[in-house]
């Protein structure tokens, strides 16, 4: 028996894409999935009922699927979806923070509305539909959360100045919940993935190579049993590597270093090549 069998999953942004690989992949794992998209286009504008279509696919092949189409944007919509997967299963075992928006504009241009509707999907989505499902999670002694950057977002690429801002805030949010977590069973991870979809294919070959289905399963082994936690696993076209943050050693000025005595040491400290895990 598959270890996900009858676990509730909730996937945001399912309706297409990587999401809709994961709501596939766990489904062919016997869990209970829950396909969450609002049907927009790329830019978010708009709606639809691609999470259904999802969900039809799932249950035609044996599976067992719900459709949500909540905007996760705002904190009404995704407390509205976890209660409602709660209502009908009962619980939330597992949370793929997936759901995501481009608006593209070198940071001259992008307009402050944009900058924020890329951060409220992305950034803030993450954390209103984590937020509404943690404390079940951590009442029950058990739980999964995989929050979603990217290769370009954590080390930048043009254009992006909002997508990158808000891929590398949930590593940061990671960080603190798989402390908060990890004494009550509860893994928190991170994705950074690489495939074409709808989203990627105007962005060209920035590392976007492969398909979707050879990223989920590193989603499956973020969410599984002897899953890690605190970890940035790098996932596409069959390539998996993991993402450190580091430092170096260092140097030591003293109390009493002032800018001549630093700028005098700057050279030692910027070809420093030793690395430690942050």
């Amino acid at each position: 028996m598959s270890e996900f069998k009858n676990k509730v999953v909730v996937i945001t942004g399912a309706g297409r894409g990587l999401g809709r690989s994961h709501a596939l992949a766990f489904a062919a794992q016997g869990a209970k999935v829950i396909v969450n998209d609002s049907g927009g286009a790329v830019d978010g504008t708009g709606s639809g009922n691609t999470a259904q279509a999802v969900a039809d696919e799932i249950a035609e092949g044996g599976g067992m699927a719900v459709s949500s189409t909540e905007s996760i944007a705002t904190e009404a919509g995704a407390t509205r979806m976890i209660q409602e997967v709660v209502d009908q299963f009962g619980t939330v075992d597992i949370v793929v923070n997936n759901a995501g928006i481009l608006r593209d504009k070198t940071f001259k241009n992008v307009t402050m509305d944009n900058f924020r509707a890329v951060l409220d999907v992305h950034l803030m989505g993450s954390v209103y539909v984590t937020k509404a499902a943690w404390p079940i999670m951590i009442d029950k002694g058990w739980g999964r959360v995989v929050f979603t950057s990217s290769g370009s977002g954590i080390f930048g690429n043009f254009g992006q100045s909002n997508y990158a801002s808000a891929k590398m805030s949930v590593i940061g949010l990671m960080n603190v919940l798989k402390l908060e977590g990890h004494s009550k069973g509860v893994c928190v991870n991170t994705l950074a993935p690489g495939a074409i979809t709808r989203m990627t294919e105007p962005l060209g070959d920035v590392g976007r190579v492969g398909k979707p289905e050879q990223v989920s399963p590193a989603v499956l082994y973020l969410c599984s049993e002897d899953a890690p936690t605190g970890l940035i696993l790098q996932a596409a076209n069959g390539r998996y590597s993991i993402i450190k943050i580091c430092v170096t050693d260092g140097i030591d000025l003293g109390e009493d270093v002032d800018y001549q005595t630093f700028s005098a040491n700057l050279n030692s400290l910027l070809q420093d090549d030793s690395l430690t895990p942050a």
